[in-house]
């Protein structure tokens, strides 16, 4: 199958921010369902493929459910995907990530997140952007501090680890303490 190339939308360093792409839905799949994805999502199970068709087709034109796949700049290669989804009474976002398993540990996560921030306080106009990881999930964590997030709070023994309860960490983030330079707007933005 012949793939056509991805359009990177924003960029930074290593990686670009372009559309998803239906024909990169069995990849994506594959993604979701690798039990390190399953296992930092606090689910228990896989997903099927009709139920994740379904929901690919189900979000096609929804406007407060932006998705972005994540590019390595050097090959154009898809390392991820993240998501916005938007809340556009209020004008914040629950920011959701997935990395392909063969591109985790690269720091590719903490790049992804802050390059997201980016496009959704700048162009988005976010005025929040928040997240849930599992509080056993150190990795993330990190990632998601390097990009600005900051811890907001605890759901006690929300998610699932290793299939024990443990409480899963609320994050957030504001334009106001986005540091450094903007790839939208350029330095200090």
């Amino acid at each position: 199958m012949t793939h056509n190339p991805p359009h990177p939308l924003l960029t930074s360093d290593r990686l670009g921010l372009a559309q998803p792409r239906r024909e990169m839905l069995a990849e994506y799949h594959r993604w979701e369902n690798d039990p390190g994805t399953l296992l930092g999502y606090g689910n228990q199970f896989p997903q099927s493929w009709e139920v994740r068709e379904a929901g690919w087709e189900g979000q096609r034109g929804n406007h407060h459910y932006a998705q972005f796949e994540v590019v390595r700049l050097e090959d154009l290669a898809p390392v991820g995907m993240t998501v916005l989804s938007v809340n556009p009474f209020v004008r914040t976002a629950e920011f959701v990530m997935l990395l392909a398993p063969e591109q985790r540990g690269k720091g590719y996560a903490a790049e992804a997140a802050r390059l997201t921030l980016d496009w959704g306080f700048h162009l988005g106009a976010l005025r929040m952007v928040w997240l849930k990881v599992l509080a056993p999930n150190a990795a993330g964590i990190a990632a998601y501090e390097k990009a600005g997030f900051r811890t907001a709070g605890r759901l006690r023994q929300a998610g699932y680890w290793l299939g024990q309860p443990v409480d899963e960490l609320l994050m957030d983030a504001v334009p106001a303490e986005f540091q450094g330079s903007s790839a939208v707007g350029g330095a200090g933005a």
